[in-house]
């Protein structure tokens, strides 16, 4: 690739960034009308690719660059959102539990990305953030009752029993 080539792209996906950051674009069409007016010449198929590369989302209220990703989330009504974490309560938990402030929660394997990204972004009371792995969330939340009451509350959805200890004789 010639430096000339990478410049123009590079000058070319600076301008995408700040065009979706200054006004709604709802369409690669639109993007591309705006573009022309700017002096920029760009087919589709290089218009999807500098989308793609600059990780751009395509939202109900236009394309959303990276650096807003934590306002993609008020696009989905809460109502959806709980939803979406409920029924995977409901299909992926195996076991949730409470420690202090935490809840542990376990899946199946690769399930917990997914569940820690929809607790995330259903936005639960007390929850402060999530971190997953394979296959467990740590939830933290704001005080000791509330851990216990969102366990308790994803046990009722999972339909699972709480966990017992044993106690050592």
């Amino acid at each position: 690739m010639n430096i000339h080539a990478q410049s123009d792209a590079l000058r070319r996906r600076n301008e995408i960034l700040r065009v979706v950051q200054a006004e709604p674009v709802h369409s690669q069409d639109e993007l591309m009308a705006v573009l022309h007016t700017h002096g920029f010449k760009v087919t589709q198929p290089t218009l999807s690719r500098d989308l793609r590369e600059l990780g751009l989302l395509k939202t109900p209220n236009g394309y959303v660059a990276p650096g807003a990703m934590a306002q993609v989330a008020d696009f989905i009504p809460r109502d959806s959102r709980l939803e979406r974490v409920n029924r995977l309560f409901r299909e992926s938990v195996l076991a949730a539990d409470a420690a202090g402030n935490l809840v542990v929660i376990k899946t199946p394997v690769a399930a917990a990305q997914p569940l820690a990204s929809a607790i995330d972004a259903a936005d639960l009371d007390d929850v402060r953030g999530t971190i997953g792995g394979d296959d467990t969330i740590f939830v933290a939340l704001s005080t000791v009752a509330a851990a216990a009451d969102l366990a308790r509350h994803i046990q009722e959805t999972a339909g699972i029993s709480p966990v017992r200890r044993r106690t050592r004789a």
